[in-house]
């Protein structure tokens, strides 16, 4: 390709001299080469952007796509893929979002006795004051024990709950809060309010990209804790409920 532009850089020299026809040929033939050129780098790289598109790697999409759009922008290949690349773009960040989320989670598989007790915990969005004695996360966990088989918790890092028997508010995605029964065991090993249905709890945070859970706490008044719960991995935990 090099030496065909070359050949018509010459060409247009010579004909400089003589013709102006030849000339305005030459010059034609020298800027349909450099096209050429342009058009045959532009679909090395779209080769690579449809391969991505067609595994549905969408972040790779972008990547493609981008450098494509930058740097062949004036090619009939980038002009072939740019209707389509504003929803590569879209599904790529949301590719990235969801990795971001299953990122919030923590998974432990623990022996106990004969069995196992697997856990799933994330932490809240933001830190949250219980007791005035500073802003600290809250941790949401759902655990199966081979023993006391399925819960869902709450876990404070200092204060407590007001809650031998209270309801904590759970809103969906924003939505209007659904009061779910909650209780506080009698023990100091930990501060913790277990949710009667934990069923339900769980249904919520496979589906909902994000869950506030409001509660009481002996400080008085309420408090909320948001979870970013969209990257849940259903199947780190198998005998939950599907």
């Amino acid at each position: 390709m090099k030496r065909l532009i070359l050949i018509a850089a010459c060409t247009l020299a010579l004909a400089a001299c003589s013709n102006p026809e030849e000339e305005r040929k030459a010059q034609a033939a020298a800027a349909a080469a450099a096209k050429a050129q342009q058009e045959a780098k532009a679909e090395g790289v779209a080769k690579q952007y449809d391969m991505a598109v067609a595994a549905q790697d969408w972040e790779r999409a972008r990547i493609h796509g981008g450098s494509l759009l930058d740097q062949y922008k004036d090619t009939d290949v980038a002009a072939r893929i740019e209707p389509g690349y504003a929803e590569v773009k879209a599904k790529a960040e949301a590719a990235r979002e969801l990795r971001r989320m299953q990122a919030l989670w923590q998974y432990n598989q623990i022996p106990v006795g004969k069995g196992t007790q697997f856990s799933a915990q994330i932490y809240s969005k933001e830190r949250v004051d219980v007791d005035g004695s500073g802003a600290k996360t809250v941790q949401l966990v759902f655990r199966d024990h081979p023993k006391w088989e399925r819960h869902a918790y709450l876990v404070l890092q200092a204060g407590d709950f007001r809650c031998p028997q209270c309801k904590v508010q759970v809103s969906v995605d924003g939505g209007k809060p659904i009061a779910m029964a909650a209780w506080r065991p009698r023990t100091d090993e930990a501060i913790a309010i277990f949710i009667t249905d934990q069923k339900a709890l769980w249904k919520l945070a496979r589906k909902a990209k994000v869950i506030s859970i409001e509660f009481p706490v002996k400080a008085g008044g309420t408090r909320t804790a948001v979870f970013e719960t969209g990257g849940l991995d259903t199947a780190r935990m198998p005998k939950w409920w599907e």
